[in-house]
């Protein structure tokens, strides 16, 4: 956690602080003597971090070193606001200007004195923890002992499996495939049972049989490339003594030579078990003719997705999945209660009870499952496995009675396993993956916020060539990869919409994060309040809050006045809302003028959002998402330094000072204004200086060449116009092509639908029409990227617009809703050949329906709603073998008694899976 920190202030300092200080004279010397010392430090800081677990003394070091980077940031951002508390010039020159009073310089300079002499103090210390020393100078037994914890040994096959049966025939049958992929990769979180399963391949029968020799290696996270070439050579030929010793004088590149022969020669199978990094795999490829006509194989697993499409981009890459149900009592049961079906029937049951309730904390994970069980299997009385049952994530993490040595040899948990994950990640992952912690359990977290907050955080570099959108959705990928994040849904285009942790995963980031005072969390509810007391100076704070009532508002401490970002999270309910006393809100907004981050949704602030707000100059993001205010101070203006900017409020106007609100954010890159807004606010933007604006959402127009003011935000992805002319006169249409335009809504409702803003979007995936929608022109057609389409407010459409729907190339989505609905729907052969997902809502009028054979090939899900008019299914239904689900809602009890078994048109649906009806309509009188 220190090294992550201490990077991420030193990147700040390089790419934003000392480029501004550089006039200062003394102040900026001293910056850098700071900056010079701490990456001096840097170096050390991975290893004594991955060493605290050894010595109090390195434990505490790292605390203070953390302390002191973040000092130095406070120092520094203390400086900046209140220089620019004294003036009204752009903070961007704030270092330079003449109102900079000397009191100012003289205080950090003074500051900048004490943190370094600080540092220089820690930096001297570091030989009393010989951390100076290289590992291997040191005869590190720490990483040794980490090391051996680790080796699976293939002889030792595991008495309990369950459900891998499945897993281990695909993988064998791909590794003795002729011509099969070269690599055979398993790949998953740690404590998935990937080893495991690998063992059971590694002893298959037909596997034993086709191969003529084996090499089992355990690679981990310090893998010594000759010395792992060594072992895989040696095992493969079995050589004689003096063949070893031979061997053993051999330089690296003639021991992957001979490697690389003998599997040319001979049909090898080698395992490479528990690989971390592409660097590993690029220290051993030399010994493996990938490029080779040959039928030796490799078995690999890792819990990095990357290194196995690394080690070959033909491979074949398998995942295990989590145990369901079933197997993990299957599982539990073989540990924690052999032998016991003799005991009392009234304790059985007792104990079955109590288990079932604990897996529901493994969510399927073997490793913690079997923990679990170990433990309990050790435990003969109702009473000692209610003791286990009331702090089961502290058994299954340390594996052991809670009394007991951590240190101890014995039973181990799931803990140490989970954390070389986290160790093993570059710094500006563990910040990200640490921010996770903020969120509630069992949250869906939308990736769209969470990056937005990365992004606010400064976690995601500025100076990076690429979007910063780009790289903050990337290092969520690469967690997503490195198994510490799971992915919830996906989007039209198949990027992740939404994430989660496992429970497990969330216990680690949440342990890590309040070990490295990362953030301070705070649950509350109108009957209970759990409060712990911040660990020194707060930079993070959260706050849960379990009602929707009155919000919990923060006392006065001296330990919050240095918070950068504040989240609370507030139960989502469509009756009530969060309220503020208006007093305590304007006193908090005084109060943490450092925030970065400020996340109030589903409250109510009052009427008006307090003028307070424009205190809060260095805010990054701002949200009131979902929350009742009705206007916004003119003092937001003052947040020049704002990126996101929420205004998006659950129902009714917002009033906005004046046109030039947003005129100063020049850093504003996604804003989302109220829905309703009227045409008055056509030119309340952010003045188009914002260059960077990659999201406006729900922007008042007047007509579509007003979007001709867009002209220099060239970077714009997401747009959402409500166009108010309520005349009919014909558009000019706009001169803009928005060529990097992924998402375009339009509210059209007084006019017709202004087909000229989207034709001049070509490359957008998702499109949403809500308007006066009478014809679909055959320019659609050009939209060659469009995976989902929302299409609402139908009237007097032609059989012929209709068939445009089905040839569009990419379409995935459809929704089709509101409205009078007289033409056709033809779905003809070959037609909509990439649809998934089709929903039909609210279609008057709407009556003929034809699927032919072989249209709609990929159609999944089917939504079918308030459709009174439609008296059956398309007969074509029963040929769409990929339909999996389908929900009538809704709709008559005559259509849909003709769906039940034994019905009319039953034969066209048994083939689905699910098939759900729900809100069953009475039929029309007569």
């Amino acid at each position: 956690m220190a090294e992550a920190v201490v990077s991420f202030v030193l990147e700040l300092l390089k790419d934003c602080v000392i480029p501004e200080l550089k006039f200062l004279g003394g102040v900026s010397d001293q910056v850098k003597l700071a900056q010079t010392q701490l990456q001096l430090m840097q170096c050390f800081l991975k290893d004594a971090d991955s060493r605290q677990g050894e010595s109090e003394a390195i434990r505490i070091w790292v605390a203070n070193i953390r302390d002191v980077a973040y000092d130095l940031d406070d120092a520094i951002e203390t400086f900046v606001l209140k220089v620019a508390s004294k003036r009204n010039a752009s903070l961007l020159k704030r270092f330079t200007g003449i109102f900079i009073k000397r009191v100012h310089l003289h205080q950090i300079g003074s500051d900048i004195v004490k943190i370094t002499t600080r540092i220089s103090q820690l930096n001297s210390s570091l030989q009393s923890y010989n951390l100076h020393q290289t590992r291997e100078s040191r005869g590190d037994t720490f990483f040794q002992r980490q090391k051996e914890r680790r080796i699976a040994y293939p002889h030792i096959i595991e008495p309990h499996v369950v459900g891998l049966t499945g897993g281990t025939e695909i993988l064998a049958t791909h590794l003795i495939k002729k011509n099969g992929p070269r690599v055979v990769s398993i790949w998953g979180m740690g404590g998935l049972g990937k080893t495991t399963l690998a063992k059971q391949v590694y002893h298959h029968g037909k596997v034993k049989c086709h191969f003529d020799c084996f090499a089992w290696v355990c690679i981990s996270q310090q893998c010594q490339g000759r010395e792992v070439l060594e072992e895989i050579l040696t095992k493969l030929i079995s050589p004689t003594n003096e063949q070893r010793e031979e061997i053993a004088k051999l330089k690296k590149d003639q021991i992957a030579e001979r490697l690389w022969i003998t599997q040319r020669e001979r049909k090898c199978l080698v395992v490479l078990d528990d690989i971390w990094s592409r660097d590993a795999w690029r220290s051993l490829e030399a010994g493996f003719p990938m490029n080779e006509e040959t039928e030796s194989r490799i078995l690999l697993t890792t819990r990095n997705k990357e290194v196995a499409s690394y080690a070959d981009k033909n491979g074949f890459l398998f995942e295990p999945q989590p145990l369901n149900d079933d197997e993990s009592w299957e599982l539990f049961k073989k540990i924690a209660m052999f032998g016991t079906e003799d005991i009392d029937q009234e304790i059985y049951e007792q104990k079955k009870e109590l288990g079932t309730e604990m897996l529901q904390h493994c969510k399927g994970l073997p490793l913690a499952i079997t923990v679990l069980a170990g433990l309990l299997a050790r435990k003969e009385t109702i009473d000692e496995w209610d003791m286990v049952h009331k702090n089961v994530y502290e058994y299954i993490r340390r594996g052991r009675d809670l009394g007991s040595d951590y240190k101890d040899e014995g039973y181990e948990g799931v803990s140490w396993l989970l954390e070389l994950s986290y160790d093993n990640l570059p710094y500006y992952l563990k910040l990200c993956f640490l921010y996770l912690a903020h969120f509630p359990e069992d949250c869906e977290i939308p990736v769209s916020t969470l990056t937005k907050l990365w992004m606010a955080e400064g976690f995601i570099s500025s100076a990076a060539v690429e979007v910063m959108e780009d790289v903050s959705y990337m290092c969520l990928s690469e967690l997503v990869g490195r198994c510490m994040v799971q992915v919830g849904k996906h989007g039209s285009s198949k990027k992740i919409k939404t994430c989660h942790l496992h429970d497990l995963m969330r216990d680690l980031c949440i342990l890590k994060a309040k070990e490295g005072n990362f953030l301070h969390i705070i649950n509350y509810s109108a009957s209970v309040e759990i409060k712990q007391t911040p660990n020194g100076r707060v930079r993070r704070l959260v706050i849960h809050l379990n009602e929707p009532f009155e919000a919990y508002c923060l006392g006065r401490d001296e330990n919050y006045g240095y918070v950068r970002s504040l989240l609370y999270f507030v139960p989502i309910d469509p009756y009530y809302y969060c309220y503020w006393n208006s007093k305590a809100l304007r006193s908090l907004l005084r109060d943490f003028t450092l925030l970065r981050v400020l996340k109030l949704e589903n409250t109510s602030t009052g009427e008006k959002l307090p003028g307070e707000i424009g205190n809060l100059v260095h805010l990054r993001f701002l949200s009131v998402r979902d929350s009742a205010i009705q206007a916004v101070p003119s003092s937001i203006a003052n947040l020049v330094c704002l990126q996101t900017l929420d205004l998006r409020i659950r129902v009714g106007y917002v009033k906005i000072p004046n046109p030039n609100v947003f005129c100063k954010m020049e850093k504003l890159r996604h804003i989302y204004l109220p829905k309703y807004q009227g045409p008055r606010e056509k030119h309340l933007l952010f003045a188009t200086e914002a260059v960077n604006l990659n999201t406006v959402v729900n922007i008042g127009i007047q007509a579509s060449s007003d979007l001709d003011d867009f002209v220099k935000l060239t970077n714009l992805r997401k747009l959402g116009v409500m166009i108010f002319d309520g005349g009919e006169k014909k558009e000019k249409g706009t001169n803009i092509i928005f060529k990097h335009l992924h998402s375009l809504s339009v509210d059209s409702i007084f006019v017709a639908v202004p087909w000229n803003i989207i034709l001049s979007s070509p490359n957008i995936y998702k499109l949403r029409l809500r308007g006066k929608i009478r014809e679909l022109p055959e320019d659609l057609l050009c939209l060659r990227n469009l995976t989902k389409l929302t299409l609402s407010g139908f009237g007097n459409l032609k059989d012929d617009h209709i068939k445009v729907l089905e040839k569009l190339p990419s379409l995935r989505m459809l929704f089709a809703s509101v409205g009078i609905f007289q033409a056709s729907l033809v779905c003809s052969e070959g037609g909509f050949p990439f649809l998934e997902f089709l929903s039909l809502y609210s279609l008057l009028e709407f009556k003929e329906w034809k699927v032919e054979k072989g249209a709609m090939p990929s159609l999944c899900r089917l939504h079918i709603e308030y459709c009174p008019d439609l008296e059956a299914v398309p007969d074509g239904l029963q040929y769409i073998t990929t339909l999996k689900e389908l929900t009538i809602k809704r709709m008559l009890s005559e259509f849909c008694s003709r769906l039940g078994e034994g019905g009319e048109d039953f034969y066209k649906i048994q083939h689905v899976q699910s098939v759900i009806i729900t809100n069953i309509s009475p039929n029309r009188p007569g």
